[in-house]
C-alpha cells in the first residue's frame, strides 16, 4: 500500500490546510494521479495523499484554492471526493478533525464496498452458467447451436457492461492522464474478448472459413471470468484496508468526547476541544483522562498500559503527570491541563500509526507496477501484428487473419492470471493461517514475513501473561506461609490495587478465607494498613514500614534478590513486628521460552523492547535467553527503535499486544499482535496470533514464506504464458515452423494459466507447521 511521503517542507504560518476524503483509490498509481491532479489546482503549495486513511491533505495559499476546487480536481481524475473538513489555518492543528471521525467519508467508503460486493454477486451469478455453456465443448448438444451462442452473449454482456464498467471508466481516466494500471489491463482484455466475440457471432463471414459454415470461436466466458475474478480480488483488498483504517479509529476512540471542567468549585461538562492549558479537570473512577496534565488533588491508580505497556496501574497523587486517554481506576483525580489536542501523547500515537501505515511492502502493488510497462508493450505488439499481417496480405482474407491474430495477442495477454497471482495465493494462505490461529492481513505482510531476520518483542502481555500473580511467600515468624499469606490477604482485601488483588486471589486459591479487617488505610505508593483480629497489619515497602517504626533489615537482602528477578516484594508486619514478605510478578508466558529458542535456532535475532523498568526487563530477558534489551521506552521510542533497526538493513518483525505498541507494529516490516491484546494493536498489526500466545510466531513466519513463494511462482508462470504465447499468437514463428495460435488456442492458454495459478495456490491448503523448517530460512530467502 502506498502513501506519499511527507515532503519535509514546513508550510508557512499563513497557509491554509484543506482535507478532502477520496473514495475509489486502489493502488499506488491512484495516489500519484490524484496528487498530480490536485497540485495542478492554482494556489496549492503541497499535497499528500494517504491510501490507508483515504484522505488528501493540502496546504494552499490563503484566499486561493477552496475545498470545492480540490474536490473538483479529484472528481475530474475519476474518483469520488468527500468533503471531510472546511479550510482551516494550517497551524490550528488537527486534533479536532481527528477526533470527530468524519462520518461522510466512512459512509462513502462503506457505499463503495457494498457496490463492489453487489457487483461481485451479479458477475458470479452470470459467469457460472456462462462457463458451463461455453466450456461444455459439445457434451451438452444444444450449447453448440446458435441458441447456445446467443445465450453466451446474453450472459456475458450484463457482466462486461454492468459490473465491468468500473474498469473501463478507471482505465479511461488513467489514459486521460497518460497512465496505465491494472484497470487498463482488465479493460483491454475484457473489451477485446467481448468485441471479438460479438463480431464473430454477428458477422462470422468476416473470419477465415466462416463463409464455409465454420463458426468462429467465442470468448464471452473469458471476458466475464476476468471481471468476476478481479472483483473478487478487489473485495479482499477492500476488507484488508478497512481493518487498517480501524486502527486509527480505535486510537481516537480512547479520547473521551467531553471533560468535567472545575472552576471556582463548580463542575461543568464541556467538549474536550474547548480545553486549554491551565484548566482544572475532575476525573472520576472508571473514566478516561481527556488531556495531558499534572495532578493537583486526589490519589488514584491509573492504567497507563496504552503508553508504557506496563500491566500494573501506576499510583498517582499531587504533582504526578497524567496523560490523555489513560484509564483512571480507583480514585477521583483533579488535574491541571498542560497539553490538549494534537500535542497530547495519544494524538502523537495516532499520528505515528497513520504515518507508519502509509508505507508497506511493494508486493501488493506488483501487478499494478508491472502493468505500467506490460500494457503499452502488449498493445504495441498487438497493433504491430495487425499492421504487419495486413500489409503482407491486403486481401479480405488476409485482413481477417490479421484481425484474428491481433485479437489472439490481446486474449493471450489477458490479465486474468496476472490479477489472480497475488489474491488467490493470499486468500488460500490466509485461510490456512486462520485454521492455524493466525490472521494475516494481505500480501504485503506475507512478503516481509518471509525475510524477517530480527524479531523485537514487547514484554508485558507478550513474553509475559500481563497479569500479576503471587510468586513468593517468605515467612520468618515460624507460623508458616499460609498464616503469613492470610494476614496479608486480610489487610489487602479492602484495596482495589492489582497487586493487592493478586495476593487475595492467591490466598483464596489456597483455601484461605481473608479475615474481616477494620480501620483500613491505604497510602498511595507505599502500602496498606488494617486491623486484623485486633492487631495492626502492615503490607508495603521497606521505606514505609521503617517510617512506621518496624525493622525490615532481616529481609531486605531477600527482597533485593527477588527484585533483581523482576518481582515486586512487599513486607508484612503483624503487631509492629516483621513476620515475612510476599512477592508479586508478571509471570513469563508458558510458550515464550520455546518461541525464543525456535527463533534463535532459525538464525533470527531476538530483542526485547519494553516500557518497563530496566532491572525487571533484564531479569525476564535473562530467564528467556534474550541478550539485547531496550527498556523504559514509550510508544514513540519503540517506533524509533524499529526505524533505527530498519535503517541498519534489518528486516524487522515487532511483536506486541498493547495500544502503546501500535506505532511500532505499524512501522515494522511485519507487525505481529497477540490476539488477546488491544483491538488497536491487532488492527495496526500485519499478523495477529489469534490464540493469544507467541508459540505460533514461527509458524506464521513459515506460512508467510510458503505463501510468498507461491505468489512468485504464480507470477512467473503467468508471465511465461505471455512470453511464449504472444510471439506464437502474433504469427512470428509461422514462416519457419508453421506454428500459429488462433484465438481458440489463445483462450485455452489463458484458461490454463488461470487454472495453474489456482492449483498452485491451493497447494497452500496442505501447509503444515514445522518449526524445523524455519531453520536457515533467513539465509535462503535473502
Amino acid at each position: 500500500m502506498a502513501n506519499v511521503e511527507m515532503s519535509g517542507k514546513v508550510a508557512p504560518k499563513e497557509a491554509t490546510r484543506i482535507e478532502v476524503g477520496v473514495v475509489g483509490m486502489t493502488c499506488a498509481a491512484c495516489v500519484r494521479r490524484i496528487e498530480t491532479a490536485v497540485r495542478a489546482v492554482p494556489g496549492v503549495r503541497d499535497a499528500q495523499v494517504n491510501l490507508v486513511t483515504h484522505r488528501a491533505t493540502l496546504h494552499v495559499e490563503p484566499g486561493t484554492a477552496t475545498v470545492d476546487d480540490v474536490a473538483a480536481a479529484i472528481e475530474d481524475a475519476g474518483y469520488e471526493a468527500v468533503r471531510t473538513s472546511v479550510a482551516a489555518p494550517a497551524v490550528a492543528g488537527k486534533a479536532a478533525g481527528t477526533a470527530e471521525a468524519p462520518s461522510a467519508l466512512e459512509d462513502a467508503e462503506d457505499r463503495e464496498q457494498r457496490t463492489i460486493r453487489r457487483d461481485l454477486k451479479v458477475a458470479a451469478a452470470l459467469t457460472v452458467p456462462l462457463l458451463f455453456v461455453a466450456m461444455s465443448h459439445g457434451l451438452v448438444p444444444w450449447t453448440e447451436t446458435p441458441y447456445g451462442r446467443w445465450l453466451q452473449l446474453a450472459l456475458a454482456t450484463p457482466v462486461v457492461l454492468g459490473p465491468g464498467r468500473r474498469f473501463f471508466r478507471l482505465a479511461w481516466s488513467a489514459a486521460k492522464h497518460r497512465a496505465s494500471d491494472m484497470n487498463t489491463l482488465v479493460a483491454i482484455g475484457t473489451g477485446a474478448a467481448w468485441l471479438y466475440s460479438v463480431v464473430a457471432l454477428v458477422a462470422p463471414g468476416l473470419f477465415p472459413h466462416g463463409a464455409h459454415g465454420r463458426a468462429p470461436h467465442l470468448y464471452f466466458e473469458a471476458a466475464a471470468a476476468v471481471v468476476t475474478f478481479v472483483l473478487l480480488g478487489k473485495t479482499l483488498e477492500s476488507r484488508a484496508r478497512k481493518r487498517l483504517a480501524d486502527a486509527v479509529r480505535g486510537l481516537v476512540s480512547l479520547q473521551p468526547k467531553s471533560a468535567r471542567l472545575v472552576r471556582d468549585g463548580v463542575e461543568t461538562e464541556v467538549p474536550i476541544v474547548s480545553l486549554v492549558r491551565g484548566d482544572h479537570v475532575l476525573v472520576r473512577p472508571g473514566e478516561r483522562l481527556p488531556a495531558d496534565g499534572t495532578v493537583v488533588d486526589g490519589a488514584s491508580a491509573v492504567d497507563e498500559a496504552m503508553l508504557t505497556g506496563e500491566s500494573l496501574p501506576i499510583d498517582k497523587s499531587a504533582g504526578d503527570k497524567v496523560y490523555g486517554g489513560t484509564f483512571n481506576r480507583s480514585g477521583a483525580l483533579t488535574f491541571e491541563v498542560t497539553t490538549a489536542g494534537e500535542g497530547t501523547a495519544l494524538a502523537r500515537i495516532v499520528e505515528a500509526v497513520e504515518q507508519a501505515q502509509g508505507s508497506k511492502a511493494p508486493i501488493a502493488r506488483l501487478a499494478d507496477e508491472v502493468s505500467g510497462i506490460f500494457v503499452p508493450v502488449v498493445v504495441t505488439l498487438a497493433l504491430t501484428t495487425l499492421v504487419v499481417w495486413a500489409w503482407l496480405d491486403p486481401t479480405a482474407a488476409g485482413i481477417a487473419v490479421a484481425v484474428e491474430r491481433f485479437v489472439a495477442v490481446l486474449v493471450i495477454a489477458c490479465p486474468c492470471a496476472l490479477g489472480l497471482a497475488t489474491p488467490a495465493a493470499v486468500a488460500v494462505g490466509t485461510g490456512r493461517g486462520a485454521e492455524l490461529g493466525i490472521l494475516v492481513k494481505g500480501g504485503a505482510a506475507l512478503e516481509a514475513s518471509s525475510r524477517v531476520d530480527l524479531v523485537l518483542f514487547d514484554k508485558t502481555g507478550t513474553l509475559t501473561t500481563g497479569k500479576p500473580v503471587l510468586t513468593d511467600v517468605v515467612d520468618v515468624s515460624g507460623k508458616g506461609e499460609n498464616r503469613l499469606l492470610s494476614l496479608a490477604a486480610s489487610a489487602e482485601h479492602g484495596s482495589e490495587h492489582p497487586l493487592a488483588r493478586a495476593v487475595v486471589v492467591a490466598a483464596v486459591a489456597r483455601g484461605l478465607a481473608p479475615a474481616v479487617a477494620s480501620s483500613f488505610r491505604s497510602v498511595t505508593g507505599s502500602g496498606v494498613e488494617a486491623r486484623v483480629e485486633g492487631e495492626r497489619v502492615h503490607v508495603g515497602t521497606a521505606a514505609w514500614l521503617r517510617q512506621e517504626g518496624i525493622d525490615t533489615s532481616s529481609l531486605e537482602e531477600e527482597a533485593e534478590r527477588l527484585a533483581s528477578l523482576g518481582r515486586s516484594p512487599f513486607f508484612v508486619a503483624h503487631a509492629g513486628v516483621l513476620v515475612g514478605l510476599v512477592a508479586v510478578a508478571d509471570a513469563v508466558s508458558p510458550t515464550a521460552r520455546a518461541a525464543v529458542a525456535d527463533l534463535r535456532a532459525a538464525g533470527i535475532a531476538v530483542a526485547m523492547v519494553t516500557g518497563d523498568r530496566t532491572r525487571t526487563a533484564r531479569a525476564i530477558a535473562a530467564e528467556l535467553g534474550i541478550e539485547e534489551v531496550f527498556a523504559e521506552v514509550g510508544p514513540e521510542g519503540k517506533a524509533r527503535i524499529v526505524a533505527e533497526q530498519r535503517a541498519k538493513g534489518r528486516i524487522v518483525a515487532m511483536v506486541g499486544d498493547g495500544i502503546n505498541d501500535a506505532p511500532a507494529l505499524a512501522g515494522a516490516h511485519v507487525g505481529v499482535a497477540i490476539g488477546t491484546g488491544a483491538d488497536v494493536a491487532i488492527a495496526a498489526a500485519d499478523i495477529a496470533l489469534l490464540r493469544g500466545e507467541i508459540g505460533s510466531l514461527v509458524t506464521a513466519l513459515s506460512l508467510g514464506r510458503a505463501t510468498l513463494r507461491t505468489i512468485r511462482q504464480n507470477l512467473f508462470w503467468a508471465f511465461v504464458y505471455n512470453v511464449i504465447g504472444i510471439p506464437v499468437a502474433a504469427g512470428v514463428l509461422f514462416p519457419w515452423t508453421g506454428w500459429q495460435l488462433s484465438p481458440v488456442l489463445a483462450s485455452a492458454a489463458m484458461s490454463l494459466s488461470s487454472v495453474s495459478v489456482l492449483m498452485s495456490s491451493l497447494r497452500l491448503r496442505r501447509f503444515q507447521p514445522d518449526a524445523k523448517s524455519h531453520q536457515g530460512a533467513s539465509a535462503r530467502s535473502r
